[in-house]
């Protein structure tokens, strides 16, 4: 039986803000006692997520998986290999207690295309996929693994989730001007529309608008599962000691913003946002470090049990979401429909998936 506290799960792990993430986990010996289950998409080329490992303590039990969050039958073999033992002595999980329960999930991989747009093997929009179906449909298929006492998931959110006025940090993109963009969704053809990718195209807008607004509907759905699954899980017995919660790590310069206009990559993060954080560190403009601090702190912070469930934070203030976001009726069509795009089956989860 492994000695490891209990298993934290960091997916993106080799982005800036996931990186972050391990480099604290890695260096605190509160949480370097955990075994870290890092997932990144090549794990033959994650440089950041290496330097962030050596950085740390050698003693960090860990594993570095391979997960494409845009394909499902990825997710599911990586979620399959943590949930039950494998051949492999290395690859063996949870169920054959070599590695103790999930302590904390952390849903962190983040993806945005600005201006471009391309689609998954099925059809579906690139950025619906690697931000939300695939966490989605992860978080899901773990809640055979994850610590039914003290279990915590966490939803990496973003400003971009809601509107202005609603929310003034958005009001420089100019991005939700438009009366069409200032809801995400009505009706199961408006969901169809987001996930298909012809809500807010690249080919109707090709400014990096129509990339963020994609990005803030995805973002938009993973924070309504921060309600929704919190609600379902309270009414099962097994689950409702389990806590998810949503953290908006604010502005950071991270990879995240790669594909973006030169004046956005380049200009603003590379420039601006690098003198901003010098001068004023404790900003708006957030560290990768600082934002990871803030992540950690409502993943295994507060003690068991005293975090109020189903929490949103700005860092580590107490925010509320947006108004769509907290939409019951909203919610559970959102619910339900993602669960038809997962393919999700009986036994594929111990949630129960036709409760309402």
């Amino acid at each position: 039986m492994a000695t490891a506290k209990g298993v934290v799960v960091v997916t993106g792990a080799n982005g800036g803000l996931g990186s972050a993430i391990v480099e604290e986990i890695t260096s605190k010996p509160k949480l370097s006692v955990f075994h870290g289950i890092y997932t990144v998409r090549d794990t033959t080329a994650a440089p950041t997520l290496t330097y962030a490992l050596a950085r740390g303590t050698s003693s960090h039990p860990h594993d570095v998986l391979s997960l494409d969050l845009t394909k499902l039958d990825n997710v599911r073999q990586v979620a399959e290999g943590i949930n039950r033992p494998k051949i492999k002595p290395q690859q063996a999980r949870v169920s054959a207690g070599q590695i103790p329960p999930i302590r904390a999930l952390i849903l962190n991989a983040g993806f945005i295309e600005f201006g471009r747009q391309s689609w998954t093997d099925d059809g579906l929009d690139l950025t619906f996929a690697a931000n939300y179906l695939g966490h989605w449909l992860l978080t899901l298929l773990l809640l055979k693994s994850i610590d039914k006492k003290a279990g915590r998931i966490i939803v990496v959110g973003s400003q971009s989730h809601e509107w202005v006025p609603n929310d003034q940090r958005n009001a420089r993109s100019k991005a939700f001007e438009e009366m069409k963009y200032k809801t995400f969704v009505n009706d199961e053809a408006g969901f169809d529309a987001i996930v298909k990718g012809t809500w807010s195209s690249a080919e109707e807008d090709p400014s990096f608008r129509s990339g963020f607004r994609r990005y803030g509907a995805a973002k938009l759905f993973l924070i309504m599962m921060v309600h929704e699954l919190q609600r379902r899980m309270d009414q099962e017995a097994t689950l409702k000691n389990i806590c998810i919660l949503g953290v908006d790590p604010g502005a950071m310069i991270t990879g995240i913003q790669r594909l973006a206009p030169w004046v956005i990559r380049v200009l603003l993060f590379k420039v601006i946002y690098p003198i901003i954080v010098y001068i004023n560190p404790n900003g708006p403009i957030r560290p990768p470090r600082r934002s990871a601090s803030d992540v950690l702190e409502a993943a295994f912070g507060s003690g068991s049990g005293l975090l109020p469930k189903g929490m949103y934070f700005d860092g580590t203030r107490p925010m509320e979401t947006s108004t769509e976001s907290r939409d019951a009726r909203k919610r559970n069509l959102v619910w339900k429909e993602t669960a038809k795009y997962a393919h999700l089956k009986a036994g594929d989860t111990i949630l129960g998936i036709d409760s309402t």
